[in-house]
């Protein structure tokens, strides 16, 4: 993307990412983080139900099928929906990293319509670290991983501790998601969120 605002733009003291040693092998899928996530949760009727497989390095590819529910005009994506498609792929490069991030800000270009049907292919990367700031970009391409670029979006997360889940979270989901017996899910739960 052209990098538009200033805070999009890594200081000159920023580091190359470098992947955690204990992050997914490149080609695994990550699975959902949390199963009522509306970008990537199994659980959430309505959502996306991203899809995403670590890549080389701090990338990662990922898709989704535009349904019905997300359409905004007549038979095309909602722009809200394919921004959160980009968010929640960024979102997901900090398992790369294994840090616990949250959005900071997401510039979005809307390049061409995504008709409703359409099976959106999404890269991501992250591109630059500065202390608890991580830079990253995505691009969605319809009509196949080398299709035309319909969105893409630059995006600065910061890292943060569980407890910004916890202690702003919404009790009753948080007291579900902590009382998970199953260890992996209940830790996941609070490892993303785009």
């Amino acid at each position: 993307m052209s990098g538009g605002s200033a805070v999009l733009q890594p200081p000159v003291d920023a580091v190359k990412p470098v992947r955690h040693p204990d992050a997914p092998a490149p080609g695994e899928v990550l699975g959902s983080h949390y199963g009522q996530c509306f970008g990537c949760g199994q659980e959430q009727p309505h959502g996306l139900g991203l899809a995403v497989r670590a890549g080389e390095g701090v990338t990662l590819t990922a898709e989704f099928t535009v349904r019905p529910a997300h359409q905004g005009a007549p038979g095309l994506a909602h722009g809200g929906v394919l921004a959160t498609a980009l968010d929640e792929a960024l979102g997901s490069l900090n398992w790369l990293l294994r840090k616990i991030a949250v959005t900071g800000r997401l510039e979005t270009d809307f390049v061409r319509p995504v008709p409703v049907g359409t099976r959106l292919h999404l890269t991501a990367e992250v591109t630059a670290v500065a202390g608890r700031k991580i830079y990253g970009c995505a691009v969605g391409r319809i009509e196949g991983p080398g299709g035309p670029v319909a969105v893409r979006a630059d995006a600065l997360f910061i890292e943060v501790a569980v407890d910004h889940f916890v202690d702003n979270g919404r009790e009753e989901e948080i007291q579900a998601a902590l009382s998970d017996p199953d260890q992996l899910r209940r830790s996941r739960a609070f490892e993303v969120n785009p």
